[in-house]
């Protein structure tokens, strides 16, 4: 999908699905979003990006590319959205399985509902962290389940879902909204302790969807749906590494990326949130470990048992 066939033009050697501690599964999908059109070109223009990113993150003095991280072939199902799902779950696990820290760029929020399901068959007492300016649980919508704007029901109703940066639902979701376990962008503006708050609210083994429209527009305008009053860039980093400190984060989405010609900024500030996070999770650990790809929660930093089996879905 790049001009190289490496994420950011790393080089070979750490690309290698073989030995890469990390996968990037790209889903060019925009099949069921209702304003913004886009988000299908938004991992392309991602990884054109990343291809313009410096690999030497200061603030963690790490080159977490030398992790390894592998491109996979972009998720291109495109016959309906339930096959979306259901093609986005089966990669997504086939990758857990080989022992992966498995990341995805998309493509709208629906393709979240297929890597939710994966890593819940997957991991014990999951948390969802929900970054997003949109509260997504709606059972079904313009007679679907598996669009957009249910992106995380099924997660309401199978995982421990933490929401944060919510600003916009309809009053139908607060039928599955626990409002404990959500931050509103209104209040955690004031509230000085809201960080500590979410990490409270969560289980050891984390995954997070994060929507751009998290973000506020002033600083991520190119996205479907932008939303007024959301998250700032360094806020957001001292959240993003409290999370990966404090908890397992067993892997993570990012969506909603609706590049716009005249604004690479948005486009950059995707990439360069993606390589932060991965910096985050591997911060501690030196880059030339040898590399068991048996399926082991323990050697990913966990200490919980999965509770993977061998039964193939």
């Amino acid at each position: 999908m790049s001009t190289s066939k490496n994420y950011a033009g790393i080089p070979d050697e750490f690309a290698q699905l073989e030995t890469a501690k990390v996968v990037l599964i790209p889903v060019p999908y925009d099949g069921t979003s209702t304003w913004g059109k886009g988000a299908d070109k938004g991992p392309q223009a991602f990884l054109d990006a990343s291809e313009n990113m410096e690999l030497y993150d200061i603030e963690t003095d790490t080159e977490v590319y030398e992790q390894g991280i592998h491109l996979a072939d972009a998720i291109t199902e495109n016959q309906s959205p339930e096959a979306v799902v259901n093609a986005v779950h089966k990669t997504v696990k086939e990758h857990i399985k080989r022992n992966k820290f498995v990341t995805l760029f998309g493509g709208e929020h629906s393709i979240s509902i297929g890597t939710i399901r994966a890593f819940n068959e997957c991991f014990d007492n999951l948390t969802v962290l929900q970054i997003d300016a949109h509260a997504d649980l709606r059972k079904s919508y313009e007679g679907s389940k598996y669009n957009h704007a249910c992106a995380v029901h099924e997660a309401s109703q199978t995982t421990n879902l933490v929401q944060v940066g919510i600003r916009s639902m309809d009053i139908i979701e607060k039928t599955f909204m626990d409002e404990e376990k959500t931050f509103f962008a209104h209040d955690t503006v004031n509230d000085e302790f809201w960080m500590d708050k979410v990490i409270e609210a969560m289980t050891d083994n984390v995954l997070i969807t994060f929507d751009l429209d998290a973000l506020d527009p002033s600083i991520m305008p190119s996205t479907g749906t932008p939303e007024p009053g959301g998250l700032f860039w360094y806020e957001t980093l001292e959240f993003l590494k409290q999370v990966f400190e404090e908890k397992n984060v067993v892997g993570f989405d990012i969506v909603e990326l609706c590049p716009n010609p005249n604004d690479k900024s948005s486009d950059f500030l995707a990439a360069k949130l993606y390589y932060k996070m991965l910096s985050y999770k591997f911060m501690g650990e030196a880059a030339d470990v040898e590399y068991d790809n048996t399926y082991d929660v323990d050697q990913r930093s966990g200490n919980t048992p999965s509770k993977f089996d061998d039964d193939e879905d």
